[in-house]
């Protein structure tokens, strides 16, 4: 199709708070670009800190999405949105793409990009890229490597959790707090510890309505201290 593949790589210290794993967070480098040669992508853009932010981080101009950034991550991660929609737009006006494709697994991310997008007048596609996941159902994900042998072992049971709720929804229950609670309930005997379990309107990420038809259930837990998330729509 002549199309070029621009990949971009950046551990954003502007979207983490404090007390959270920005110093640990895993940055593989170059199993990343092994990876990116073997998938055919033309141009790896990996800047620095001080080239995204030469003037630091203080002064930065801040892009902010209401609304659509409170609530479920952005509760338990104050500012994460923020540092998220200003780096992206950032990335956008350096790389100027055509289309971007952002993981549905970070389902509010994706739709407060989305919003940025709409909202800012960018002439610029967002796809959602379906989540990718492990045999046993866990989304991949980062932090994954974070986990015991254990915890891992117990980690798929929050994409169990979803999915029962998913079905008991398709199955038309309507009763979403009592659904919630046999989640949650789910969670904690598979050892988790619940951060949120929610039934939200799929584009606006409201409190999901018995009418609704359009539903994302999205879920965060810790395994230990490894928080993890997932969604099912």
């Amino acid at each position: 199709t002549g199309a070029v593949v621009v990949v971009s790589i950046f551990v954003n210290p502007l979207q983490f708070g404090a007390g959270e794993d920005l110093d640990k967070y895993p940055r593989t480098l170059a199993a990343d670009q092994e990876t990116l040669l073997q998938a055919g992508c033309h141009l790896l853009f990996a800047p620095t800190v001080e080239e995204m932010y030469p003037d630091g981080m203080t002064v930065q101009t801040r892009v902010s999405v209401p609304q659509l950034s409170e609530g479920l991550c952005g509760a338990s991660r104050p500012g994460h949105f923020e540092g998220v929609a200003t780096v992206v737009s950032k990335l956008f006006n350096m790389v100027q793409p055509d289309l971007a494709v952002f993981g549905e697994k970070d389902y509010q991310q994706l739709a407060v990009i989305r919003a940025m997008v709409r909202d800012l007048n960018m002439t610029i596609q967002i796809i959602g890229e379906p989540t990718v996941r492990a045999e046993d159902g866990l989304a991949l994900s980062s932090r994954n490597g974070y986990l015991t042998t254990e915890q891992r072992a117990a980690a798929p049971a929050l994409y169990q959790a979803l999915g029962q709720l998913a079905e008991g929804i398709r199955r038309g229950r309507r009763d979403f707090a009592a659904l919630l609670d046999e989640g949650q309930a789910q969670l904690v005997a598979a050892g988790f510890r619940p951060d949120y379990l929610e039934v939200r309107h799929a584009l606006t990420l409201k409190p999901a309505q018995p009418d609704d038809r359009d539903l994302v259930i999205l879920g965060a837990a810790y395994q230990g201290s490894t928080r993890l998330i997932d969604n099912l729509y």
